[in-house]
């Protein structure tokens, strides 16, 4: 599997602006847009589009991943935002930048295999491309990924899709 595709795919999604918050309730997590189904960009451009994605794209070019998220995928991105990445103190995220190994971990964990919409999601694990599963918890009051919040859903990338999350999901 390509780990530069599935990056890409979950960046470029991230930035259409036009694609809406899928709103969670009573475990429903919406509907596929036909409009984002036909996006152009891949996961990479739509997620540097978004703007909220700056330390996400320079980790992917650090980890050597541009090129693989820029692939045909499919790939399911939780794409962590900038504010995300903020969380984690300033000494832990440079020396992190500066691993590439630990950050390709990282980055790859946060990658599912094939697109996986809103309204397919289950309470479960759902194996990464990293290797490791990600604990997906569904309620009426939204959906986590391990102890990270989905903020936004559905951001259509021609190559997959991305769900924006609001920490950085780490590794064991």
């Amino acid at each position: 599997m390509k780990i530069k595709s599935v990056l890409a795919t979950a960046v470029a999604a991230a930035t259409l602006a036009a694609v809406p918050t899928v709103v969670v309730a009573g475990g429903s997590y919406g509907t596929k847009n036909t409009a984002a189904l036909a996006a152009k960009s891949d996961i990479v451009d739509t997620a540097v589009a978004a703007g909220q994605f700056n330390t996400l794209a320079k980790a992917l070019t650090a980890a050597g991943l541009i090129d693989t998220l820029k692939g045909p995928g499919p790939f399911t991105v939780f794409a962590p935002t900038d504010a995300a990445f903020a969380k984690i103190p300033a000494d832990k995220l440079n020396a992190l930048l500066a691993d590439k190994a630990a950050l390709t971990k990282v980055l790859t964990y946060h990658v599912v295999p094939g697109t996986i919409m809103a309204a397919d999601v289950a309470t479960g694990a759902v194996k990464t491309v990293q290797g490791q599963a990600l604990s997906v918890v569904a309620s009426p009051s939204g959906v986590k990924i391990n102890n990270a919040n989905v903020v936004k859903t559905d951001v259509v990338a021609k190559n997959g899709v991305i769900h924006v999350i609001d920490t950085v999901v780490l590794p064991n």
